[in-house]
Order: structure tokens, then C-alpha cells, then sequence
């Protein structure tokens, strides 16, 4: 497995990425993933108590796993989120082993991140000042048809509100979003 080992306007120590890379490389005992991207930041915020972030996203096969934890130190947080990593491949593995699939059987790779944050770094203002939001952060990624279901589980192993997919009922686009009542919703595009 690749690991990427990156800090957001901080320095990771050698020892920080050393320990990062192994702990992170081990993950693929669970799944076999192909690539793992680890980023490292710090909240400048003295009143908040966990201000080291430890964000790690791995990628394979068409499986995306992301996990997020603050805490006191960098090394607790990477502890924590290779902890809640683990957790969430063996949840996506257990649930690959009962449908009789292997995690190789279908691929869709992202197609990657566009920016269209081109512009000057000042933010448009309407003639009476308050701020106009514009498009600063655009994705294209390839869609795999799949039941509500499993795009549920995605959105689940992704930590996102909501997951765009294409549905294998319909195939047609449609949306799985979490609803405030912890239910998911479908949204499903019309005839």
C-alpha cells in the first residue's frame, strides 16, 4: 500500500511519519487497498482541548475509508483514527465476504479533484456587502450502479450527510442522504 504522509501548515517529525506509515500500512491486513493519504493539522483555537487532527483516507478497488480524530497529541490521533479505520474496513470487509464478492471484483477510481479557485483571493461582494457564494471546490468521480443500500453503507464509511450514485434499480442518478431523524433518505431522479 502506498502511504502519503502530510501536515496542513504544520511539520511532521520523522518519527511522527515513521510510526504513521507503519500503523497505516498494517491496515491493509483488513482490505487489500491501494493507496492510503494521512494528513496531519493543528487547531490554532487554545480553548478547544483535542487541537491535533489525524485525518486518514485509503482507497481501493473501488472502496473509499475515511477516518477523522482529534486529540490531545499527534500520536494519540493517528492511535485513534488507524483504530476507527480499522473498524470501518472490517465493517466494509464483513459485508464483501456476505454478498460472496472480493474487494477486487469492481473498480472505480476518482477521476480526481478540480479546482476552480482560479480567481483573485478576494471574495465577490454584492453591491451592499454581504458575501456571494461561488463555486470554489468542484469533484468528478466515476459512478458504479448500486442499490440505496450499499450507497448507504458508503456514505457510512465516508462520514459524509449525503452519497451520489447511480442506482441499479432505476439506473438512473440518485442521491442517499442522512436525514435529521437518523434515517436515510432517497432522492431518485424522475422519469
Amino acid at each position: 500500500m502506498d502511504v502519503i504522509v502530510s501536515g496542513r501548515q504544520m511539520d511532521v517529525s520523522e518519527k511522527l511519519r515513521q510510526l504513521t506509515e507503519d500503523k497505516v500500512s498494517r491496515l491493509g491486513r483488513f482490505l487489500d487497498m491501494e493507496r492510503a493519504e494521512v494528513r496531519f493539522s493543528r487547531e490554532k483555537n487554545p480553548r478547544i482541548a483535542n487541537p491535533e487532527l489525524c485525518e486518514v483516507t485509503l482507497e481501493g478497488h473501488g472502496h473509499h475509508v475515511r477516518a477523522k480524530v482529534a486529540a490531545v497529541d499527534s500520536f494519540a490521533a493517528v492511535d485513534g483514527a488507524v483504530a476507527k479505520a480499522e473498524q470501518q474496513l472490517t465493517k466494509l470487509k464483513t459485508r464483501l465476504v456476505q454478498r460472496g464478492r472480493h474487494a477486487k471484483v469492481r473498480s472505480a477510481q476518482p477521476l480526481g479533484e478540480v479546482s476552480l479557485d482560479g480567481s483573485p483571493t478576494e471574495e465577490p461582494q454584492a453591491p451592499d456587502g454581504p458575501k456571494v457564494p461561488r463555486v470554489v471546490k468542484s469533484k468528478r468521480f466515476a459512478m458504479m450502479p448500486m442499490t440505496p443500500e450499499d450507497a448507504s453503507h458508503r456514505m457510512e464509511l465516508l462520514g459524509h450527510g449525503f452519497f451520489f450514485f447511480t442506482n441499479i434499480d432505476t439506473h438512473r442518478a440518485a442521491v442517499v442522504y442522512l436525514r435529521d431523524d437518523g434515517d436515510i433518505g432517497l432522492i431518485d431522479e424522475a422519469d
